[in-house]
């Protein structure tokens, strides 16, 4: 049986995801911040998937020192980890994260450089293991930056390039590292933005991360069209771009 752990467990995207793991088996070691909205997930997860074993790992995307902590202490529990998933973030305003510097440092952390605090742990274990999956929740926010979203966008931005080079150094070691960008997901943290045809729901978001792992993916647009809509933003030319209400 296969061992998955995933940090920022109670987020929409992270919640249906744990579901279709459970549907294949898979023992799911849940790491978040509130022990009780993971035991909530724990507890509907049990009730749909009565074979499922879930167990909930206390997680602060900020306390550095005790991210190493964390993948041992599922080690020592389960056995060893197959699959990694961080899909913890926050969507702050980007007026506030403007005229605030402590907001807008506590952002990039959280969205970006906790990221890669936890991926440097989970790129050695995996090397050592000589296998294992890494699938980190960036952003299509990361693919240009725009005036609406850029403190965002410029965390998620570095997460994917910080990706691409982290796939580059394990290709070799028979570790997938699987950068996943959404488009506009109808989550809790999108609650106060206008819906239209673009928001998927989560649970097809979860869909699209299991296939990529299942067939090995490097990058993936999430649902698959925003791959062609970044396409056509990022050719816009600059002088073009800067104009635009975006």
């Amino acid at each position: 049986m296969k061992n998955v752990l995933i940090f920022g467990a109670t987020s929409a995207i992270a919640q249906e995801t744990a579901k279709q793991f459970a549907v294949s088996g898979y023992n799911l070691a849940l790491a978040a911040r509130s022990h009780t909205k993971t035991l909530a997930v724990i507890e509907d997860i049990r009730t749909n998937y009565p074979l499922a074993n879930a167990k909930f790992y206390q997680f602060d995307a900020l306390e550095y020192d005790k991210h190493s902590e964390i993948i041992q202490n599922v080690v020592n529990d389960f056995g060893n980890i197959d699959i990694v998933m961080i899909a913890h973030g926050t969507l702050t305003d980007n007026v506030d994260t403007r005229q605030n510097f402590e907001l807008f440092h506590k952002s990039f952390e959280n969205n970006a450089i906790s990221v890669f605090s936890i991926s440097e742990l989970v790129a050695e274990y995996f090397k050592d293991q000589k296998k294992g999956s890494l699938v980190v929740i960036s952003s299509v926010a990361g693919d240009r930056g725009r005036q609406s979203n850029y403190v965002y966008g410029a965390a998620k931005g570095a997460v994917s390039i910080y990706l691409q080079g982290l796939r580059n150094r394990l290709s070799k070691s028979n570790v997938n590292v699987i950068t996943v960008k959404p488009g506009f997901v109808d989550t809790p943290m999108t609650a106060h933005l206008p819906k239209n045809f673009l928001f998927a729901k989560p649970a097809d978001i979860a869909k699209g991360i299991i296939d990529a792992i299942d067939n090995q993916k490097n990058v993936v647009y999430l649902p698959f069209f925003w791959k062609f809509i970044m396409l056509i933003i990022k050719l816009i030319p600059e002088s073009i771009f800067k104009r635009l209400s975006l």
